[in-house]
């Protein structure tokens, strides 16, 4: 039976549907032996080879979830064209062929999910669901009252209006401004770009919570396997039926 080759890729836990789209368009995937570099080629799987990097797509790979504290000066991705250390870099005692949940900005430290269920990586970075996550941010800057209700109205960026925000102003010892935001959008450098399109400068960005997860007992560079409770419980914020 034939089917989309971005769709193969996904289900066998390569990469997410997403994700799978972009390794065939930067020439990453091969159909026997050829390069594919163009979307909508439809294949049976049982009748010809696929190979993602070289390496041939097999049976399913055992499904795999991992929590990670993401230090900063690394990237989120599988590869990083600059030669930059990269998130899997901390990952390579791991046989499987894992990915990160969305991203990390390079300066950006906390929790990333990384696994190889590509139905499950869909839904949580699905916009339908608005899978929420919590940053602490350490700024520069007098964010006022007004400057805070406009945040939790939403900002308006040069790609839009954002969704409306959960803020709060937290403690610090050190003297610093803090803040915690949480936003259920995925937006490229969104929470920065937001705290400065009200004039303050983000100097620290920490995500210390995605989809009900939290860092708790996790070191930063370091991880834990997530329990089958939390992974049932990922699978019903993405909408996926087990």
């Amino acid at each position: 039976m034939e089917e989309r080759l971005q769709k193969i890729i996904s289900r066998a836990g390569i990469a997410s549907r997403r994700a799978a789209e972009g390794l065939i368009l930067a020439g990453r995937v091969t159909l026997d032996g050829q390069t594919v570099t163009e979307l909508g080629v439809k294949v049976d799987p049982a009748a010809h080879e696929i190979a993602v990097d070289g390496v041939p797509i097999g049976a399913p790979e055992r499904k795999v979830y991992f929590l990670f504290n993401k230090p900063r000066g690394c990237v989120s991705t599988a590869h990083d064209d600059r030669g930059r250390r990269t998130v899997l870099d901390y990952f390579r005692d791991v046989p499987e062929r894992i990915y990160p949940v969305g991203r990390l900005d390079f300066d950006t430290q906390g929790l990333l999910l990384l696994t190889n269920d590509g139905t499950l990586m869909n839904g949580l970075l699905h916009p339908r669901y608005e899978v929420e996550k919590t940053y602490e941010a350490d700024y520069d800057g007098d964010l006022t009252p007004e400057k805070q209700e406009r945040l939790r109205r939403g900002i308006r960026l040069d790609d839009g209006m954002t969704a409306p925000a959960q803020l709060e102003i937290l403690p610090t010892s050190n003297g610093r401004n803090r803040a915690a935001l949480t936003i259920h959008e995925g937006r490229n450098r969104q929470v920065r770009r937001m705290f400065a399109a009200v004039g303050c400068d983000v100097r620290r960005l920490k995500r210390v919570r995605f989809a009900g997860l939290t860092l708790a007992g996790v070191k930063e560079g370091a991880r834990r396997t997530l329990t089958s409770k939390e992974v049932a419980a990922l699978y019903g914020l993405a909408g996926v039926k087990v």
